[in-house]
């Protein structure tokens, strides 16, 4: 087997990239990629610089793994702000980095993909050698696998990866027949206050509307760029990651991936919330509204997430990143990992013991998290 590594994700053909996958993931397809480079979201200017990696077996397409080399931090949702610091007082560059990740999104999944002809173990070490010679071929301080799962991360581990774990909030479909059966699992008074934040909501005269793929249309999209570029504004003072390209783009080529949770008053919409799908998955990504309604962001990213799960007898819901507001309204603490390949040995030591103070904390944090939670406590 071969790896060789390419600039543009048009210099493969989608097919050939989408047959490797073997999963309805929607972020690691090539029209999702291809929506970001093409529609100037991804690309050397910004800081996300594609060089993704193929493996190849007597000219036989058998591996891919989306690159990135990275000359910040922006957009990853795992937090390395202090680790760049630390080379720059050492007169070191931490920048430009190599980066194995799904742009803007962290939402765990499959971080390569891999024919099921080929040994798989030796697989994943080729590549894992093909970009530790890169690093060193380069003059680049790391390598960085985010939000894999549980399963490759251990894969890394074993191959000398050091491993990083977070935690975000996660809802779990326990067999429920509608909202009302997944509430009855509340103690009394969380049930009482969830039926009070989603009466608000509709007491306000606000109705919701859930479209999906095709149902979505020209005028949904660039109402919906208007929330997300307002919403991003108001939080960061900057415009958000992606162009209204993207979305358009997104919208033509994976649309049974996508749906739109609309809210409305008087005849016009006022928020909206995007989400993406699997078989088994929703994954909430971007919100944004006009103004301000009591608890209408929970209404629309999270409960109404929650009923169409399970209507649509989907198991595990993935908000997004952060938020412990998630824990009362039935989002379970979820250990999220990301993987690092340190070049200097020095600081490779020092960040293996780092994380292993971290790590420390984060667990003391999950089992508190997890007495937060609004279920009813069995005797």
């Amino acid at each position: 087997m071969q790896t060789r590594f390419i600039q543009s994700i048009n210099d493969i053909d989608a097919a050939d990239w989408n047959s490797l996958c073997r999963t309805d993931y929607p972020f690691l397809r090539h029209d999702f990629f291809a929506a970001l480079e093409n529609s100037g979201s991804t690309h050397r200017d910004n800081g996300w610089q594609p060089y993704h990696l193929l493996l190849e077996d007597k000219d036989k397409l058998v591996g891919t793994m989306p690159l990135f080399f990275k000359m910040h931090s922006h957009g990853e949702f795992v937090f390395d702000w202090a680790w760049a610091e630390a080379y720059q007082r050492s007169g070191l560059n931490y920048y430009p980095k190599l980066l194995n990740a799904i742009p803007f999104t962290p939402a765990t999944g499959p971080r390569w993909a891999l024919s099921s002809e080929i040994n798989q173990a030796e697989a994943l070490k080729k590549m894992h050698h093909s970009i530790a010679d890169l690093a060193d071929k380069m003059n680049l301080s790391s390598g960085h696998i985010l939000f894999p799962t549980d399963r490759a991360a251990e894969q890394l581990a074993e191959l000398g990866w050091l491993q990083r774990i977070g935690c975000q909030f996660h809802w779990r479909n326990q067999g429920y027949r509608d909202f009302a059966d997944f509430l009855d699992g509340f103690t009394s008074r969380k049930r009482k206050t969830v039926k009070k934040e989603r009466a608000k909501v509709y007491d306000q005269g606000i109705t919701l509307t859930v479209k999906e793929g095709a149902e979505i249309t020209a005028e949904d999209w660039r109402q919906f760029y208007d929330f997300y570029q307002i919403t991003y504004l108001k939080h960061s003072g900057k415009l958000g990651y992606l162009t209204e390209a993207a979305f358009f783009m997104l919208a033509s080529n994976m649309r049974e991936y996508l749906i739109l949770i609309q809210a409305q008053k008087d005849n016009d919409i006022i928020a909206s919330a995007l989400y993406f799908r699997s078989n088994d998955t929703l994954y909430g990504r971007y919100w944004g509204c006009r103004q301000e309604f009591a608890c209408l962001h929970f209404e629309v990213c999270y409960y109404r997430g929650i009923e169409y799960a399970i209507e649509k007898g989907l198991q595990h819901f993935d908000p997004g990143a952060q938020g412990e507001h998630k824990i009362q309204r039935g989002f379970q603490p979820t250990l999220t990992y990301s993987s690092h390949w340190i070049v200097n040995n020095q600081f490779r030591d020092a960040i293996s013991t780092f994380l292993l103070n971290e790590q420390k904390e984060v667990e003391m944090y999950l089992q508190q998290t997890n007495k937060l939670l609004p279920f009813k406590r069995e005797n």
